[in-house]
């Protein structure tokens, strides 16, 4: 009895780490609060990063709400933006180690531009926030909000960034 509950808790923890990539939107926020979050986003990323100088590299899908305004957003605010695509990742990666081998004294980056991830969550039913965290390369950003009465979303703080 006890190697079956070894094995199925030995299962059930393997299963978890099988899983998609930590980034995305685990809220079940109205769409209206994901696109407020995003302009809120974009806002900042423009105080951080010049538009029409910065690229921003997607490393995620953004098939949510969130994911698809900030896309829009970027690009509305004059930023070139290369949506994540991993078929095309796993050829640009082979095609440069091809070259690397073939000219070792040539290390060019595999994309240029800025790595951008993000995650979106709620503390629901602690508390009624969500929090919006922004990978900037290898940097978070991070920022709360609270739902309003009037159905539209408030920063309940300033923009955290770990040093």
């Amino acid at each position: 009895m006890r190697k079956v509950l070894f094995v199925t808790a030995l299962i059930a923890s393997l299963t978890g780490c099988a899983g998609n990539s930590p980034y995305g939107n685990y809220s079940e926020a109205p769409a209206a609060y994901d696109k407020a979050m995003a302009s809120d986003t974009v806002s900042h990323l423009v105080t951080m990063y010049p538009p029409a100088l910065t690229r921003w590299n997607i490393m995620q899908p953004t098939n949510d709400a969130y994911g698809k305004s900030l896309v829009v957003l970027l690009r509305g605010r004059g930023y070139s933006v290369k949506e994540f695509a991993p078929e095309a990742t796993s050829r640009v990666v082979q095609t440069n180690q091809a070259r690397a081998q073939a000219q070792p004294t040539h290390q060019a980056a595999l994309t240029p531009g800025v790595d951008l991830r993000y995650v979106v969550d709620s503390l629901a039913p602690a508390a009624d926030l969500y929090r919006v965290t922004v990978m900037i390369g290898q940097q978070p950003i991070s920022r709360a909000y609270i739902p309003q009465k009037n159905g539209s979303v408030a920063a309940a703080g300033s923009w955290a960034r770990k040093e």
